[in-house]
């Protein structure tokens, strides 16, 4: 199917060198006393030999929570979209423990870079809503146009707001979100986004024109414009824990594209189901949960063999979207978009475990807190 894909390139000159991982995924886990640096870390041997085998999310296991947010309780926000509401619930016992209205359709919850605040896009409404993770509680809107999605660069200087409806990516400032500069972007509906591992790229799909878009960031330009199908209609990214491969998820081909982080040319596409949305990486490294909108699905990708190796159904059927895996990786907690509800997925054989009912339209959910040292946004990509 690749070879029928055409790679669009910008007229824009060479890019600055980056540097990649090793091609091969380890399944051994990280040592508990990894450095705290921006590079990601070597995952040990038997008998303490090192190897040369990186992953981007070894700061993402069980039980490495930041000191930041040590202290915060496990909750999960649900940003009703139709409503215009954030529902809060208690995992433990799978109950909504508080409920408040934000702005006009909220889309995302997502975690600042520093940890210490989470930020409802309220995509209508133009602002962003702050909730500090230490009550539960939100805070006074800040007026922010079209915030659809929000990243954060790796360094944490800058805020990537996501302007869907305007086509365009703002470079904000992280905390004030006063805006530094706009940049337009050769495609139709830019929503979801991951960054190659050295954090200079930032690879970008477009859902209503079926384009990804490869972000040169340190000189704040387009590199190139990757074509997909022409029936695509590209969703969440994310990059694999080796760094050498984008998968991006597209919800009008039922399954998922693969896309060398390095050259940036489609390497293939992986069937997973109608709809295919969200994609969130197992807490081991060794999976990627991909949910199938449509077909009230999960589909559970192994990394090392590029393919399903199971599939999770919602009894009945149901509308899994956008969410995130608990921090000790038991749980994968989906939005179901058009059912006002939330699913939970028990990650050991594919369950439903509950199924919680919210508000109209629940979206882009955010379980927090969640291990790693800073966020880099959307509902949790963690580093």
């Amino acid at each position: 199917m690749a070879a029928v894909l055409a790679l669009v390139l910008c007229a824009c000159s060479g890019p600055p060198p980056h540097a990649h991982g090793p091609a091969s995924v380890s399944p051994d886990p990280p040592s508990p006393t990894a450095s705290d640096t921006n590079d990601p870390v070597g995952l040990p041997k038997a008998h303490g030999e090192q190897r040369a085998v990186v992953d981007v999310y070894a700061h993402d296991r069980p039980g490495m929570l930041s000191p930041v947010v040590a202290g915060f309780p496990s909750l999960v926000y649900v940003p009703n979209s139709e409503s215009g509401t954030v529902s809060v619930i208690d995992p433990k016992t799978y109950k909504v423990i508080r409920h408040f209205v934000v702005g006009r359709r909220p889309q995302h919850v997502v975690p600042s870079w520093d940890l210490k605040t989470l930020w409802v896009n309220n995509n209508d409404g133009n602002t962003l809503t702050p909730i500090d993770p230490a009550t539960g509680e939100p805070g006074r809107p800040i007026a922010v146009e079209d915030p659809y999605n929000l990243y954060f660069t790796p360094d944490g200087t800058t805020a990537l707001v996501m302007a869907e409806r305007l086509n365009r990516l703002d470079f904000r400032d992280p905390h004030t979100f006063e805006l530094r500069e706009s940049m337009n972007v050769p495609c139709r509906g830019i929503n979801h986004a991951d960054f190659t591992m050295d954090g200079s790229i930032f690879l970008a799909s477009c859902e209503f024109s079926g384009h990804l878009v490869v972000v040169d960031l340190p000189h704040r330009r387009i590199r190139e414009v990757v074509r997909l199908d022409r029936h695509s209609m590209p969703q969440d990214v994310k990059l694999s824990p080796d760094g050498t491969t984008f998968y991006i998820a597209d919800m009008m081909k039922g399954g998922v594209w693969l896309v060398d982080a390095e050259t940036f040319k489609v390497s293939g596409f992986v069937p997973t189901g109608a709809g295919a949305h969200g994609l969130y990486v197992s807490r081991d490294s060794r999976e990627l949960y991909v949910s199938n909108r449509g077909a009230g699905s999960v589909s559970v990708i192994s990394f090392a063999k590029r393919r399903p190796v199971a599939i999770w159904r919602i009894p009945g059927g149901g509308s899994p979207d956008m969410g995130g895996v608990s921090a000790d990786g038991r749980r994968l907690w989906l939005a179901g978009r058009y059912n006002s509800e939330v699913y939970v997925f028990d990650t050991r054989d594919g369950h439903v475990i509950r199924r919680i009912k919210v508000d109209r339209g629940p979206h882009g959910l955010a379980v927090y807190p969640q291990p790693g040292r800073h966020s880099l946004g959307h509902t949790g990509i963690f580093r």
